[in-house]
């Protein structure tokens, strides 16, 4: 009888971009160009924010979403748009990994489902959790609401990037402990309510994926009810497993997509368009006048900006805090 083979995917991830680097010039040349970015780091009250300067995510960053643009263009996750020099790893018969050629993390790949269909977590949390514990070993993982932050809201997709390049990998468990209000634990499941002053967010933990999973349907429920919008909910999540602790999701509430940053005249103008991996503290910029512009109080505001405000937060977690009682 055959015997069941456990793939270890963050080395085949791995070994694809060096793969890569050495076969498909844009990639090397952009994964060479990270040698020579810019970054400041800013200090807040028990954690940081940085900005990057990283001319090569233009594309992303100034990405057009809008429905109009989005029937204009080919969608460059779709096998028959993407360059002929990228490679693709199998993810069960759904799914596949690709090496990002515009990196912002020391390794960076896009996780991506093989049928074309919109950028949503209802229905894909799921996979989103199997494959956070698949890439655990080197890997975060990151999703980006269709209007919170992707730059392919017609396709949907995961990001995966290096484990603990973004402060918040590390920062998490202070940031809990000063600013978390416990909203459920039951022993292996806990929520918590996060809000550090510019960013708030809902955590998730738990060793077990069903127990993850039921706490996110109550999540999603209650956000769908407070939002009110006719998409999905605007969020960020990151995806972080050990094997000794389980899952830690965490989940940014979204007001905008871009802050009033983005849209201002001239020398007030600002393009940062945050998505996950800006809430997780790596802010990217592509014009080097604008990460000389940020200063401090300028990246606190437009993360603050985006998210959804303190009473909107707070009426959040009291009708979150009274659905977990399902749990």
């Amino acid at each position: 009888m055959a015997k069941n083979i456990i793939l270890d995917y963050a080395e085949l991830a791995s070994e694809m971009l060096r793969l890569q680097k050495s076969e498909w010039k844009q990639l090397a040349d952009n994964y060479s160009s990270l040698n020579n970015i810019k970054v400041r780091a800013f200090k807040y009250d028990g954690f940081e924010l940085r900005i990057q300067f990283n001319s090569e995510r233009k594309a992303s960053i100034a990405a057009k979403i809008d429905e109009e643009s989005i029937k204009k263009r080919a969608c460059f996750l779709c096998k028959e748009n993407r360059p002929k020099e990228q490679r693709e790893i199998n993810y069960n018969k759904n799914f596949i990994l690709l090496c990002n050629p515009f990196p912002v993390f020391p390794e960076h790949f896009t996780f991506t489902f093989k049928r074309h269909s919109n950028q949503k977590i209802s229905g894909n949390f799921d996979a989103f959790l199997d494959v956070s514990k698949d890439l655990a070993k080197n890997y975060t993982i990151m999703y980006n609401g269709p209007r919170a932050g992707a730059s392919a809201p017609d396709h949907a997709h995961f990001q995966v990037g290096t484990k603990y390049y973004m402060p918040i990998d590390n920062e998490f468990p202070q940031l809990k402990s000063k600013y978390g209000e416990l909203l459920k634990d039951t022993g292996n499941l806990t929520l918590t309510g996060i809000n550090d002053g510019i960013r708030k967010y809902i955590a998730i933990e738990s060793t077990s994926k069903e127990l993850i999973k039921k706490a996110f349907r109550h999540f999603y429920s209650v956000y769908e009810k407070i939002a009110d919008e006719k998409e999905e909910p605007r969020m960020n999540i990151i995806g972080f497993y050990e094997k000794e602790s389980g899952w830690r999701i965490i989940i940014f509430l979204r007001s905008k997509h871009r802050s009033s940053h983005y849209f201002a005249k001239e020398e007030m103008r600002i393009l940062i368009s945050p998505a996950a991996v800006d809430m997780g503290g790596v802010c990217v910029t592509f014009l080097e006048d604008d990460f000389n512009k940020v200063d401090k109080e300028i990246l606190a505001d437009i993360l603050g900006e985006v998210s959804i405000g303190k009473k909107e937060f707070d009426k959040f977690k009291s009708a979150l805090a009274l659905e977990l009682h399902k749990l």
